[in-house]
């Protein structure tokens, strides 16, 4: 499997990542402080000021934390997982309208990694999710809605094919829900009107649909030559890696 990564993006919002978490403590910091101080119409206006400033950062600091300080990453988990089942294949991280794409010749595959851990479930469209406590307000990103989301990332492909490889007339685009959270089992998601399950049963799911009609040559040549467009500054400078079975 070939893996084309957008590094340069990874280190720029891991940084940006880092100096928000910082700051927002800060701000948090200042915040608590000033509580502390003589209460005066204005203090009071600056303490809100301060708590809330302090708290968005903190949530932006959050939101990349888990992205792109996660050890290992969405993204690292998803090539550990897939080098083995789709070596013939290509993923695509932070380069595309979506951030994690896999070209394989029986079509496209758009992956929506989750982390959140907690008790999650899904019925159709409806995800829910419970169990975490106070960890609802501290240090979580919320779970959203993965179904919506998946469906935003597979228009945003096909729309992106349809302006640069106008030639395919019809090229199959999945969505699969991977939650990466090792330690999190408590997943209910047989009802999920996507396929949607934890990363340790993406290579059977997978070999599941081996037996798929490939697309035609012409039509995975022009699909590659379009995604390698956004790739194209990783595949001069040969950056790119490469996975495969014997590697392990």
């Amino acid at each position: 499997m070939i893996i084309l990564r957008d590094d340069q993006r990874i280190a720029r919002l891991k940084r940006i990542s880092q100096i928000t978490s910082f700051v927002g403590m800060g701000v948090l910091l200042i915040g608590l402080f000033l509580v502390f101080l003589p209460n005066t119409a204005n203090l009071f206006f600056y303490q809100l000021v301060a708590l809330f400033v302090g708290w968005m950062l903190s949530q932006i600091g959050i939101y990349l934390g888990h992205r792109y300080l996660r050890d290992p990453r969405p993204d690292e988990v998803l090539d550990d997982v897939l080098k083995k089942v789709a070596r013939d294949g290509r993923i695509y991280h932070y380069l595309l309208p979506a951030p994690h794409v896999l070209l394989i010749p029986t079509g496209i595959i758009v992956f929506i990694p989750k982390y959140q851990a907690g008790n999650i479930s899904v019925d159709g469209d409806k995800w829910k999710q419970s169990g975490l406590g106070l960890r609802r307000f501290f240090g979580q990103e919320r779970l959203g809605d993965p179904t919506r989301e998946a469906m935003l990332n597979v228009e945003a492909i096909a729309n992106y094919l349809n302006k640069n490889a106008p030639s395919v007339e019809e090229v199959p685009i999945g969505a699969l829900v991977v939650f990466t959270n090792k330690g999190n089992k408590n997943l209910d998601l047989k009802k999920s009107s996507i396929p949607a399950m934890h990363f340790t049963k993406v290579k059977g799911y997978l070999r599941q649909q081996k037996g798929e009609q490939p697309m035609s040559d012409e039509d995975f040549a022009a699909i590659q030559a379009a995604f390698d467009k956004k790739a194209a500054h990783l595949l001069d400078d040969e950056e790119m890696e490469m996975s495969s079975a014997e590697t392990g």
